[in-house]
């Protein structure tokens, strides 16, 4: 909510990124609100050709930070609107419809809303479609109006309700994208994770990141930092090697 402590050294982030080689960015225009989309476009705009930015549209900020639920067919058209101008462009490479509220997930129908992103993505305004914060029964009726090319939900060492579903979009070559990838606002902390840490001499977000991309081929990752260090120490964590033995133990974390 609201403008980064460091503007610039939130630009310097997303240079760095790129430079590193990642090409895959998660954004939302309700983010700051406006803010995100507004910096992303000042460090990257004209955007490299292999730099594939994912946006979102369903919910808003309201002034308390709150993430109240908009998602009738007008509101949606503003938002993708809005999201093409901050971040400068005649298209969006992804939009994820996001549903639920900020306590989790809950039950609704999506037809409507995905109805009208479908429409947006045959007028040539985005070029792929995805859900976020999404029951199995709302991604299936998501891909009953429209294919869909990621799902984005919460998943971690520490939170693994999806870990059927995880395996059932891998087969049907759909990315997971978990957020919360290091256990959201409050880092993971296990005595477990503590002592695989230490076997293998890396950092608990190099581990945390690097069991996530060992967990499924289809898992993309979006870990969020305002730190340089930070950054270059999530990127390390896809250099980091695991045993079977570290794995099976890190599996015993969640649930």
């Amino acid at each position: 909510m609201g403008p980064p402590a460091d503007r610039e050294g939130a630009l310097a982030v997303l240079r760095e990124a790129v430079d590193l080689g990642i090409t895959h960015i998660d954004t939302s225009d309700a983010y700051g609100p406006h803010v995100t989309n507004e910096l992303i476009r000042e460090a990257l705009h004209p955007y490299p050709e292999s730099l594939f930015i994912a946006t979102k549209v369903g919910a808003v900020r309201d002034e308390n930070g709150g993430w109240p639920p908009v998602r009738r067919p007008e509101d949606l058209r503003k938002q993708v609107q809005e999201n093409l101008v901050s971040l400068g462009g005649d298209t969006l490479d992804l939009v994820n419809l996001r549903l639920g509220d900020a306590g989790g997930r809950g039950p609704e129908s999506v037809d409507e809303a995905f109805g009208t992103l479908a429409e947006l993505q045959k007028e040539g305004l985005i070029r792929h479609l995805g859900v976020s914060n999404a029951t199995a029964e709302q991604i299936a009726q998501a891909r009953s109006v429209a294919p869909i090319v990621c799902v984005q939900n919460m998943y971690n060492l520490a939170y693994r309700e999806d870990g059927a579903l995880v395996a059932e979009l891998a087969a049907e070559g759909i990315a997971y994208v978990p957020f919360f990838p290091l256990g959201g606002f409050s880092p993971l902390r296990s005595e477990t994770l503590s002592k695989v840490v230490r076997r293998v001499g890396a950092s608990p977000r190099s581990v945390a990141l690097a069991w996530l991309l060992r967990r499924s081929p289809n898992i993309l990752l979006i870990p969020g930092t305002s730190s340089v260090d930070h950054l270059r120490e999530n990127v390390a964590g896809a250099g980091t090697a695991l045993s079977d033995e570290d794995t099976a133990e890190l599996d015993t974390i969640g649930r």
